[in-house]
């Protein structure tokens, strides 16, 4: 601990201090977007997960908050019908697992986490029920010695930031290559899972090992990607989201090739 405070004092750590307050309070330099009149739809028409949620007026109840659905989309559309290893922290009312099973097709295999033995209710052809507290790294050592490796994590369990970060940190490395994590219901600014999340993806910053090739232009500089780069490919906020995606394949070097021949008036 004496050496993480003696970090903190660094120049560079409170130069980045500085910066994120800095980001956090002077927000207000955007421009004023026009106000969406209320009740009017700005989600995607086509996305067949809101369908879906939309659609359910009777039968095991899904909670979301309506943004996630353009989200999950987004970040999701590509397994669909890839037959996908899912699983989603938080089972509640069952009624999320009707919906990924429906949206990732035939052949896709769910499970569902939850503390509640009763969940075990929502069993089924294609939908498997694990029981545990998401808060303990034993309970996520089992899963992983009992699963192969996953394709997506969703997190929507307790929305404590501790145990979001705990699950993180156990089941990130447990995704396939190109998987994706996404931990919802983040709230609150200065909530500690995004904080932790701000500083995990700092990391993608990282310039190690290489730099300018004068005589090179195809490779004018280069960098040896970290460990971390070679792993992830990006880290995306939303509000209450913070998305994970891996990369497909192990990223093993950045570089910033130089074409064309006039570069006037700074460089030569």
């Amino acid at each position: 601990m004496a050496k993480i405070s003696r970090l903190l004092r660094t120049p560079a750590a409170l130069r980045q201090l500085r910066s994120f307050w800095r980001g956090y309070i002077n927000w207000r330099f955007l421009p004023s977007w026009p106000a969406v009149p209320r009740g009017k739809s700005t989600h995607d028409e086509t996305n067949p997960l809101r369908s879906f949620f939309d659609s359910r007026t009777v039968g095991p109840g899904i909670w979301k908050w309506v943004h996630y659905f353009d989200i999950y989309h987004r970040h999701l559309n590509r397994f669909r019908g890839q037959k996908p290893r899912i699983l989603e922290i938080g089972v509640y009312s069952g009624g999320s697992l009707d919906m990924w099973q429906e949206y990732f097709g035939k052949g896709c295999q769910i499970y569902g986490a939850d503390i509640e033995p009763s969940c075990r209710a929502y069993e089924r052809e294609g939908v498997k029920i694990l029981i545990g507290d998401q808060s303990k790294r034993d309970f996520w050592r089992d899963v992983k010695s009992e699963l192969a490796p996953l394709d997506v994590v969703i997190d929507d369990g307790s929305h404590v930031p501790e145990m979001q970060i705990t699950s993180l940190e156990e089941l990130l490395p447990h995704l396939n290559p190109g998987g994706v994590y996404i931990c919802e219901d983040i709230h609150g600014t200065l909530n500690p899972f995004a904080g932790y999340a701000a500083g995990f993806s700092e990391n993608l910053h990282a310039c190690e090992g290489g730099g300018d090739n004068l005589q090179d232009n195809e490779r004018r500089i280069v960098f040896k990607a970290t460990p971390f780069q070679s792993e992830i490919h990006s880290v995306h906020f939303y509000p209450f989201v913070t998305v994970v995606e891996k990369n497909t394949s192990p990223l093993t070097e950045l570089v910033c090739p130089k074409h064309g021949t006039q570069w006037q008036p700074f460089l030569r």
